[in-house]
């Protein structure tokens, strides 16, 4: 291992130092080439000012060579602003005559030009006559050198490119050498690390490798098809055991959320996965402790410490339970650890079991009794002070006095007898062998007679009642006596709920689906919401806020539910908005299927 990481730092050396020396060779090349370029162009510069200046001479020979002496200043003058506007290279054009006199010169015009002259030149004015040649003065010209910046700027930055250009090439020339050299081990590193992660059968290409590294490729795919015959021998089994205990784990009701030893989850159910309300890629391969409840609390931490800090032979005999809180659900989850075929500890497996209904419950049974209890005790405790006062003063009250006390008394019977009916027929109605015997009746004048035996009550707190009742309404099959105390039910919750001085309407009429025959009632209470108006008709299920604080027992809803679905096949609604008052009533059907059996079997 040691003799390999020398031999590729090695390697990588000399690499670096091949590019290191290859890319001073050629900077070095590129600055001496652009140095004698540089040279060069002055050079060429050098020669064109003198050409220029030798032309401006001969040109200056010739328009002055009939001018007057004292119009030589304008002439020239206009000449050298002509040839300055038109050039930029030159800074200065100055003339002298033969005796080194300025006869004119722009430096006083164009000041700031004459101080750019970078490169000055002068050539002799030469006046030919008749063979003879004659030096009248001299040209001196500037010029600027700007044409040379340019040209050596960009000659510069040419053989930059070029050479940045040459430098990559070579670069990436070493480069694919460095890959094509170690494009075999990297494959066979590859084929290594295939095998380390199980894949055994995988095969390495052989092509375009060097004899010795291909014999030990073709080494290595022997190998690896040896693994993979092996592998397919025992795979086969392995798949069935755990397709069967996979199938077994995802069909299972309850939620079931496998982790390692590290606290990974491995693995989880279907159930558990809609508990949870999480997807595989939220959860697989997550820790769970990290896992959050509604709250927004991390459920799972404090528990998941407490069972790895108990030893595993208590938690094994007696799995750690708790509860945690999942979008208004209770679920129970238990904590066991895992073994292997060798007892070795691995993890832990939490089931998760849904408990909403059954925590419902339990606290709907509790308000039940607390609410049956205290319903209980009040009529009880009257009844016996009055009864007592009674028994040991009534000789000193009058007769309407001792009435008072009897009618109280009658009162509190009759609403102790209500309140164990109540008991008496849930406990009845909800076995599931009962049958109740019904025959056809015209249900108005049940109607009528409840409305009739709630007046006394009504009159208390000054409530009045009033019928709508659609004209020839059907006879329909039904249970009178089951019918009455759904109808007292519904008309006591109606007085209980209703303000004083208020109106209850009480409709009997053909439903929207004529197969039914709708009955309602209606108050002015103060309504309720829609999250109760859900679960108003399950038992033991009571309202309790600011608004309702009438007691009860929670039954007498569902009573009524029981009677109308379960014993008749009809149903039962509710229709409320808080503040306005709730609509409650049930619909009958006016041929029932059980009716029509019973008729075959008769016949």
């Amino acid at each position: 291992m040691n003799k390999k990481s020398l031999s590729i730092s090695t390697q990588n050396k000399l690499i670096l130092l091949g590019l290191v020396v290859s890319t001073i060779l050629i900077v070095g090349l590129a600055v001496f080439a652009i140095t004698n370029i540089q040279q060069k162009i002055s050079e060429v510069y050098s020669g064109f000012g003198e050409i220029l200046t030798k032309t401006l001479a001969i040109e200056s020979v010739e328009i002055t060579k009939n001018v007057q002496e004292f119009e030589k200043f304008s002439t020239l003058q206009a000449h050298t602003h002509s040839i300055i506007n038109s050039n930029n290279e030159i800074a200065f054009i100055e003339f002298q005559d033969d005796k080194n006199n300025i006869i004119y010169s722009s430096k006083k015009e164009y000041p700031n030009r004459a101080q750019q002259a970078k490169i000055t030149s002068s050539a002799q004015m030469i006046v030919n006559n008749d063979g003879v040649k004659t030096t009248i003065g001299k040209v001196t010209v500037g010029l600027t050198g700007g044409a040379t910046k340019d040209i050596s700027h960009a000659t510069r930055n040419s053989m930059l490119v070029v050479f940045t250009v040459a430098w990559l090439v070579f670069t990436f020339v070493i480069l694919i050498n460095t890959i094509l050299i170690t494009r075999e081990l990297s494959m066979l590193h590859h084929g290594v690390k295939k095998i380390t992660t199980g894949q055994f059968g995988y095969t390495l290409d052989d092509k375009n490798t060097s004899g010795e590294i291909k014999d030990l490729i073709n080494a290595f795919n022997n190998m690896s098809l040896r693994l993979h015959q092996y592998e397919e021998q025992n795979i086969d089994q392995l798949t069935l055991e755990r397709n069967k205990f996979e199938a077994v784990l995802m069909s299972i009701v309850n939620g079931v959320v496998v982790c390692d030893n590290y606290d990974n989850v491995v693995l989880v159910n279907n159930a558990a996965k809609k508990m949870l309300e999480v997807e595989d890629s939220q959860i697989l391969n997550t820790k769970i402790q990290m896992y959050c409840d509604t709250d927004g609390e991390l459920c799972f931490k404090e528990k998941i410490e407490q069972f790895k800090d108990t030893p595993l032979d208590v938690m094994e005999n007696k799995p750690l339970e708790f509860n945690i809180e999942v979008d208004s659900r209770v679920i129970k989850a238990v904590i066991s650890p895992m073994f292997s075929s060798n007892q070795e500890y691995v993890g832990y497996v939490i089931v998760l079991i849904d408990v909403t209904k059954e925590v419902e419950i339990d606290r709907m049974k509790s308000n039940f009794i607390s609410n049956v209890s205290h319903e209980l005790r009040t009529p009880v405790t009257v009844l016996r002070t009055y009864i007592d006062t009674i028994y040991n003063h009534s000789d000193e009250f009058d007769e309407q006095t001792n009435k008072e006390f009897f009618e109280v008394i009658n009162k509190e019977a009759a609403r102790l007898q209500k309140m164990v009916n109540d008991i008496l027929d849930f406990s009845r109605l909800e076995s599931g062998n009962v049958s109740v015997e019904k025959e056809l009746t015209d249900i108005v004048p049940l109607i009528e007679s409840e409305i009739k035996s709630m007046q006394i009550l009504a009159e208390e707190k000054h409530i009045t009642f009033s019928l709508i009742k659609e004209p020839d309404l059907p006879q329909i099959p039904i249970n009178a006596d089951s019918i009455e105390r759904a109808l007292n039910n519904l008309l006591s919750n109606a007085i209980k709920y209703s303000p004083e001085n208020g109106r209850i309407k009480v409709r009997a009429e053909i439903a929207r689906d004529p197969k039914y025959v709708e009955v309602s009632v209606e108050d002015q209470g103060c309504g309720i919401s829609e999250e109760h108006q859900k679960k108003i008709f399950e038992r033991f299920y009571r309202v309790e806020n600011d608004t309702h604080t009438v007691k009860g027992t929670g039954l007498g809803l569902h009573l009524v539910k029981i009677t109308i679905e379960k014993h008749h096949k009809g149903e039962v609604f509710v229709k409320s908005k808080p503040g306005e008052g709730s609509t409650f009533g049930f619909r009958l059907p006016i041929n029932p299927p059980e009716d029509t059996e019973e008729a075959e079997i008769n016949n």
